[in-house]
């Protein structure tokens, strides 16, 4: 059996790589602008646009497994998305810095036995420490938070900021596995199947 991942993220295809399943990467082309971030709940947006990848894919590999992911950076009221430019990202770490945020992975994934989709969401909640000015502009000049949800990788040089994570670690990378796992049961899908 094969799983195609929808999506382009090399942390959620190393993340399916340590468990032993090599997937097929096929980025989705869902227009993840077409939902309203402030009209929803994060927990309902981070679930509604992995299934829109999921589902985006499904329909090009409609007798595969496909899994769409979806991560949101939740301060306050505030998404923080991916930083469009280097100053972008240093406004946003400079938000984050000494203060704990919830980060949001919806996971989605498509069971072509039934045709149906199954779908769940991760809620982490991450303290960083007070960083220091040339902290963040020695960070964004690594360039590792461009392309990343809320500016940081938390599986990379940002690191060094995270004070505390209650919540699961894999879900802030991109893919948590404890509910990828319990989507698989709930879709009648044995994990072993997968494996390479």
């Amino acid at each position: 059996m094969r799983l195609v991942l929808a999506s382009r993220s090399p942390r959620r295809k190393a993340l399916l790589e340590t468990i032993g399943i090599q997937p097929l990467v096929v980025p989705s082309k869902f227009d993840e602008s077409c939902f309203d971030p402030k009209a929803m709940s994060s927990e309902d947006l981070a679930m509604a646009l992995a299934r829109g990848k999921a589902a985006a894919v499904a329909r090009e590999y409609p007798e595969d497994v496909v899994v769409g992911a979806d991560t949101i950076v939740v301060l306050g009221d505030s998404v923080l998305g991916k930083p469009e430019s280097p100053k972008e990202a240093a406004k946003m770490l400079e938000r984050l810095s000494g203060r704990t945020h919830q980060v949001y992975t919806g996971i989605a994934l498509y069971e072509p036995g039934s045709r149906k989709m199954f779908s769940d969401v991760d809620c982490t909640l991450v303290t960083m420490r007070q960083m220091e000015p040339s902290e963040i502009e020695w960070y964004v000049g690594t360039g590792e938070p461009m392309g990343k949800a809320g500016g940081y990788g938390i599986q990379g040089k940002a690191a060094l900021f995270v004070t505390a994570i209650n919540g699961d670690y894999t879900g802030v990378i991109g893919l948590p596995l404890s509910r990828f796992y319990e989507i698989l049961k709930k879709a009648g899908l044995l994990i072993t199947s997968f494996f390479v």
